[in-house]
This record gives structure tokens, C-alpha cells and sequence, in this order.
């Protein structure tokens, strides 16, 4: 790729190695990683500058051929909630101009961070290293207080400011979905032509259609159960708590229905939501089970043994786990919001829910279940349609927006 030969990818609060559905990591984490990896195949080299967490990780190590992650010090070796993360963002450049400052002149020639916190340390980069910025958002604090105001907090002050002075300083802004690009032109006065839309891809590879019925007896499931997976992280914002209450209601309405629900992952700092006792309060101990997160190629297994993957989301910017349990050949049942539109085809790979009432969603379970037909229609169209999604033209798409940023940096400020 002319023009582009090295790219410094900055992802602060999390780092790509770690494992998604486990504190803070998820979609983004994939994302990074398998960005990297694909733009190291069109011959981008790439360097990943995160925090150390107290892993006991090498400060410098290889993810794949012309991928490489640094580990810095930046704050205290443990994981800490992303709240925080904030208050490490002078240490965090400190510790990427230190290694910077080891390479030969010239070694980067565009910067590439990931979610609000990395984007402000890119500013400073950005000017410290006369290199043109390039950012994924990822999730908003806009359009999250405007989805979340009745169930959480809003997001600080901070946050919006940051975010509102990376729109400004930023030489392009890459959004996964139409839906989230109108949303930075309309919320944060981002002019059109600095955005990019880039959809996010999904390992083919690994997620892909299989043998149910020999899922499910790897994992212990009838195969007359209706099986309902939920994958990301425990907390609200995802809304694993509107699955359970969609439980409880189909097992009001419907108690002939064989159902078994299997929610996968762990809390995420203090936005971690208690689901056990919902579970258990709702007379659901023996119908829904909590289970930590797994690798992809597990998760793979576990999309293949289901009826239908859940994702209740109150906001999402995508909903990688949506494509992942689509190519897998599994129908979805998704909220309709986001970047959720653009990742499930209503109708065609799944069914889109309005609002988040249990009555709407324990109607959309059980109109799978009932009808057979629709499972395997839809099941056949979601495979097809996660094949246009591939991370390779992802990262084609991400070059282009490098050397777009690269050509329209400002030649008073260029190398």
C-alpha cells in the first residue's frame, strides 16, 4: 500500500490479547486484533501501544507477522475500572513518546486510536509527532446518555469533551455503521468528508455453519430443548436483564416450551450487573445458566448449539457478536438500535426487536420457536449474509482512510 508502510494503533483501556466477554474487553478487542492482523497482509506494518495490566506479559510481543503489541507502563499493574483510565492518559503518552523516541525518524506515518481515552492521547501525539490522526470511536457518550438515561448514569462531562475535541483535531473518523457517522455529524458537528465508513468483519474461519446436533451433545444440550445463547459483557447496557425477564415471560405464557438459556461472560468494572439473583427471583434457576467467557472457537460451538443468539442491547455501535453468531448459520434476535440494523438483515438473518419490553421479546422467542421453517430460513440467510463481511476488506477499507488522512494532512504540518 503506497503511501502507508507503518501505523502506531493506540488501545489504552484494553488490550487486544485480552479475552472478550471478560471485564472491559469485547467487540473492540477483536477489532483491534484482527485489523492489525489483516492490515499486516496488505503490507501495512503495525505497531499496538497499550497498558500493562499486570499479566505478566513481555513488553514487546509478536500477535502475527508485521504486528506488534507493547505492553507500557502506565499506572498500576492491575486491571482497573475504565473510569479511571482518565486520570492515566499524561502517563500513557509519556510511556509511547519513550518508545517512539527509540525509533528511527519517520517510523510512523499515521496514528490509529481506539475509544475516547487512546483518541485524546492521539491529539497529543498527533501534534508531538507531526502525524496525522486517525480514530475509531467505537461507542459514544452522546448516544449512550440517550439510550441508557433511565437505567444508568450519564456519562461524565469529561468524556463528551474528549470526544468533542477529537471530532475537532482528528484528520478522519472511521464509524462502523452509516447510523453511527450521522450520528457524529448530528451530535458532535463532524463535517461528512473527514468520515469514513468502515464495517467491522468476522473470522470466517473460525465462525462459520456446522453440525448442530454434534454442538449441542458436546455441550450436554437435548436436542428437543429451544436453546437461547446471550454473549458479551454483564452489564446493562447489554441487556442481559431483558433477556431473563423475556424468560420469564415466555415461561409464563408458554410452559410447554422447552427452554434453556446459556448467558455467557463476566462483569465489566462497575457497570457489572448481578444476574443471579434476577435469575433466581424470577423462578428461572433451572432454566437459565451463567457460564464465563470462551474462545472464539468455543463461542463458535456455542452459536452452532443454538436456536437463536440474543443481543438486547440498549446501544451498539455494531454488534460484532451478531456477525460472528450469523456466520455461524444461527438466527438473531437483536435490538433495534445502532449498528444493529446494519448487522442483522430483518427478516433475511434474523428478527429486530423495538424497544426492550419482555412481552416484545418473549413474543419474538416464541414465534422461532413455534415456526421451524423461519429458524432454518433465517439460519440460512444469516450465513450468507456474514460472507460480505470479511476482515480483510475491512482493513482495505482502513488503508484507504490512512491514506486519505496522510494526503490531506496539512502541508504547513507534514514531514
Amino acid at each position: 500500500m503506497s503511501g502507508v508502510r507503518r501505523v502506531a494503533m493506540l488501545s489504552l483501556h484494553t488490550s487486544p490479547l485480552e479475552q472478550p466477554g471478560a471485564g472491559d474487553a469485547g467487540g473492540m478487542n477483536v477489532y483491534v486484533r484482527s485489523t492489525a492482523l489483516e492490515l499486516a497482509r496488505v503490507g501495512i506494518e503495525v505497531e499496538i501501544f497499550t497498558r500493562e495490566a499486570g499479566e505478566g506479559r513481555p513488553r514487546r510481543e509478536i500477535l502475527g507477522d508485521g504486528v506488534v503489541v507493547h505492553h507500557l507502563d502506565a499506572g498500576p499493574r492491575h486491571r482497573i475500572p475504565k473510569e479511571a483510565l482518565p486520570g492515566l492518559k499524561t502517563t500513557f503518552a509519556d510511556a509511547i513518546t519513550d518508545v517512539a523516541g527509540l525509533l528511527a525518524d519517520g517510523h510512523f506515518d499515521v496514528l490509529h486510536s481506539h475509544y475516547w481515552v487512546s483518541g485524546t492521547v492521539g491529539l497529543t501525539l498527533s501534534r508531538e509527532m507531526n502525524l496525522p490522526l486517525v480514530h475509531s470511536m467505537h461507542t459514544m457518550a452522546k448516544v449512550k446518555n440517550l439510550h441508557m438515561k433511565a437505567i444508568s448514569s450519564p456519562e461524565p462531562a469529561e468524556r463528551i469533551a474528549g470526544e468533542q475535541d477529537i471530532v475537532t483535531g482528528a484528520a478522519r473518523l472511521i464509524a462502523n455503521t452509516r447510523t453511527e457517522a450521522a450520528e457524529l455529524v448530528s451530535l458532535y458537528g463532524a463535517t461528512r468528508d473527514r468520515v469514513d465508513v468502515v464495517a467491522p468483519g468476522v473470522d470466517l474461519s473460525t465462525f462459520h455453519p456446522g453440525d448442530r446436533d454434534a454442538a449441542r451433545t458436546a455441550l450436554a444440550f437435548p436436542p428437543d430443548q429451544f436453546h437461547v445463547v446471550f454473549a458479551g459483557r454483564i452489564q446493562k447496557l447489554k441487556g442481559p436483564q431483558v433477556l431473563v425477564a423475556a424468560a420469564a415471560e415466555l415461561r409464563r405464557r408458554r410452559p410447554d416450551i422447552p427452554l434453556a438459556v446459556s448467558i455467557l461472560g463476566s462483569g465489566s468494572g462497575s457497570e457489572a450487573l448481578k444476574l443471579q439473583p434476577l435469575i433466581d427471583g424470577a423462578g428461572l434457576t433451572d432454566d437459565i445458566r451463567l457460564y464465563p467467557p470462551v474462545t472464539a472457537a468455543h463461542l463458535a460451538q456455542w452459536f452452532r448449539s443454538a436456536d437463536a443468539v440474543v443481543m438486547p442491547s440498549f446501544s451498539e455501535s455494531f454488534g460484532l457478536v451478531a456477525l460472528e453468531a450469523q456466520a455461524c448459520g444461527t438466527p438473531v434476535v437483536a435490538a433495534n438500535v445502532g449498528g444493529l440494523p446494519q448487522a442483522v438483515s430483518h427478516g433475511r438473518s434474523g428478527l429486530l426487536v423495538d424497544g426492550h419490553s419482555a412481552t416484545a421479546w418473549a413474543a419474538a422467542l416464541e414465534r422461532l420457536h413455534d415456526d421451524a421453517e423461519l429458524r432454518a430460513t433465517l439460519g440460512r440467510g444469516a450465513a450468507m449474509h456474514a460472507l460480505a463481511f470479511g476482515w480483510q476488506r475491512t482493513a482495505l477499507l482502513t488503508a484507504q482512510s490512512y491514506r486519505t488522512a496522510v494526503e490531506r494532512f496539512p502541508a504547513a504540518t507534514a514531514r
